[in-house]
Order: C-alpha cells, then sequence, then structure tokens
C-alpha cells in the first residue's frame, strides 16, 4: 500500500513539474529575467515555508537547533541545483517543452540516481550505498546500466532534435519555440541537467532535518518539508542574483511599472508558476517518504515530469511538420528514458 502512495505521490509532483513552466506562456511583455524573478520567489521563498508551517509548524525550531554543517551543506547543494534551475529555464526556452525536457531532465534523472552514491564512497555512512557497492552487486549494476540506458534515450532525443532543426525552416520552427537554438539549447540542457541533480543529494544531506521533524513528533510524510526550505535558500540566492544581475543590465525592472503590458496578469501567471513548481517537491516530498528509497523515487519523479512534459509538446505542436522518421526517433527516445526508470526500479528491489 506504501508503494502504491509512493507511486501517486511521485506522479502528482511529475504532472506539476511537468505543467509548471504553461502559466509563463501566458506573460506577455516582459523580459526572462522578470518572470523569472517572480516565479522564483514565490517558489523558493514564499511557498515552501508556508507548506512547512502547515504540516511541520515546528519546522523553524528544527532548522535553529540542527548543526551548521548539515544547514551549510544543504545549502550549498541548493546553491548548485539553483545554476541548474537558471539554466533549466534557458534549455526550455531554446529547444521547447519536449527536446529541452527531455534532455535536461534525462541527465537530471541519471546524475541524481548515481551522484549520492558516490558522495558515500568518500564519506561512509552506515545503511548508504556507495558507488563501489552498486559496482559489486547485481542489483546495483541493474541500476547502472539504467542509467547508461537513460543516456541513450537522451542521445536519441537530441538526434530528433537536430533531425527537426535540418527539416524545419527558421519561420517553421519558430512558429512552436520562437527561440529555437539547437547548439545553445543542448549546451544549456546538459549543464542544467547535471547540476540539477544536487537537488537529489540536497534532500540526502538534509536528511537529519526529515529526522529531526519525525523525532518531534510529525507526520513523516510531510518530513521532508523542512529540508527544502533550506534547500530552496540555496536556489533563491543563486537565481535572485542572477536575475537582478540582468534587470538592471537590460534595464527589464522597468516590465514592473510598464502599463503597456498587462502587469497584474503577468503577476499572477508567474505566482501560479511557482507555486506549482514547488508543488513538484512537495508531493515528491511525499512519494519519497513512502518509497523510501533516493535513486529510485528521484529517476521515477523525473521520468513523470518527461513523460508531462512531451505531451505538453505534443499539445502545443512543437513536432509538427517534421518527418514521420523524426517523430518515431523523439518517441522512441521519450520510451528508452521510461525503459531506464523500470531497470532503475527493478535494480533497487533486487
Amino acid at each position: 500500500m506504501q508503494a502504491i502512495l509512493g507511486v501517486i505521490f511521485h506522479s502528482l509532483g511529475g504532472v506539476a513539474a511537468g505543467s509548471f513552466y504553461m502559466p509563463y506562456n501566458k506573460v506577455k511583455g516582459w523580459s526572462w529575467e522578470s518572470y523569472w524573478m517572480v516565479g522564483g520567489v514565490m517558489s523558493w521563498l514564499i511557498v515552501p515555508p508556508v507548506a512547512a508551517y502547515l504540516t511541520v509548524p515546528g519546522f523553524m525550531e528544527i532548522i535553529a537547533s540542527s548543526s551548521n554543517a548539515i544547514l551549510s551543506f544543504t545549502f550549498l547543494m541548493g546553491l548548485l541545483w539553483g545554476v541548474g534551475g537558471l539554466s533549466y529555464g534557458l534549455g526550455v526556452r531554446y529547444l521547447g517543452m519536449s527536446l529541452g525536457n527531455s534532455v535536461v531532465l534525462g541527465f537530471c534523472a541519471a546524475f541524481g540516481a548515481i551522484v549520492p552514491s558516490i558522495y558515500y564512497n568518500f564519506n561512509p555512512e552506515e545503511g548508504k550505498v556507495s558507488f563501489t557497492d552498486m559496482l559489486s552487486s547485481s542489483g546495483g549494476q541493474v541500476v547502472l546500466l539504467g542509467v547508461l540506458v537513460c543516456l541513450l534515450g537522451i542521445a536519441l532525443s537530441g538526434k530528433a532534435g537536430m533531425m527537426k532543426e535540418k527539416e524545419l525552416s527558421d519561420e517553421e520552427k519558430k512558429k512552436s519555440v520562437s527561440e529555437f537554438n539547437l547548439i545553445k539549447g543542448l549546451i544549456v540542457a546538459i549543464l542544467s541537467g547535471i547540476l540539477s541533480s544536487f537537488f537529489s543529494f540536497g534532500i540526502e544531506a538534509g536528511k537529519p532535518l526529515a529526522d529531526a521533524a519525525v523525532a518531534a513528533g510529525y507526520d513523516h510524510l510531510f518530513a521532508n518539508n523542512v529540508t527544502f526550505v533550506v534547500i530552496l535558500w540555496g536556489g533563491l540566492a543563486t537565481n535572485l542574483v542572477w536575475t537582478t544581475i540582468l534587470s538592471l543590465k537590460n534595464n527589464s525592472y522597468k516590465d514592473f511599472t510598464n502599463t503597456a503590458t498587462p502587469i497584474g496578469n503577468n503577476l499572477l501567471f508567474s505566482a501560479l508558476a511557482g507555486t506549482i513548481w514547488f508543488l513538484q517537491f512537495f508531493f515528491y516530498g511525499m512519494g519519497e517518504s513512502k518509497l523510501g528509497n533516493g535513486a529510485s523515487s528521484w529517476i521515477l519523479h523525473m521520468s513523470t515530469i518527461i513523460l508531462t512534459a512531451n505531451l505538453w509538446g505534443i499539445y502545443r505542436k512543437e513536432w509538427k511538420g517534421v518527418a514521420k522518421k523524426t517523430k518515431w526517433t523523439i518517441t522512441v527516445g521519450i520510451v528508452v528514458i521510461l525503459l531506464s526508470v523500470v531497470l532503475v526500479g527493478i535494480g533497487n528491489s533486487i
């Protein structure tokens, strides 16, 4: 029953994450940094402590009583993840929902599944699986095979993007993705995928915070909400600094007072996108608490986002006008990525 609940919670999180970018498409006349800043403040500063207060009312006392080492390392992971979050927005901007999410989240799933195990090679901890343990066990080998299959799926998705670029004129590409740029998009997306995986490690690093919430008598289903507050402080710092720099450089801070744009609607849709974005981890935290396995939980979460994002890509007709072979290539790429999730799940169950 717990496993079933975990899958449901993960799926809800994936749907939320795969859908969060859509409200941004409703923003009119604003620069990227303007709506990203509003969404970021909502998703990293406002909503997380509200969610934590509603589910773990004593979350601030838990954070205040935790060691500086745990807080600083969890914050650092959030800081690095924040760079990935910044480049994620650019990756989708240049590649579109379908291809952008397949590349970004494919890398994120693969690295998020193995980064914690590499850490435990250098800092062994009882009950934690190291990369060496994975290499020496049949289950671990299946997990690593799943990661390799995931990378194959990413390669196929990238191939589909190259085929699309050759087939369509610039005008046709911009009908679905206004700033389509394959090379720039792939570079940014790969960087984003690798760094975004540090959220998974941030959860591992901040596990003592969740454990302290359970020890204090709070429901373990929501214990991860305490950890999220600290991780997202790191993400907020990275994103707020960069968007502020861009706002000053491009004079885009004037967007917030530009009456020629629908300021109210833009604020609303940006805030909605930020709120939906946080919900992915709200539900992910619930699912992870039920499934109880970091690697399989993480890659299951990412695969659901990839599937949802590609459904949005189909809805937005991002692959309209391409040859049948190209459509089959991106489809096979997505299926291979999802197959990798099954392999990781099998490996973790052995």
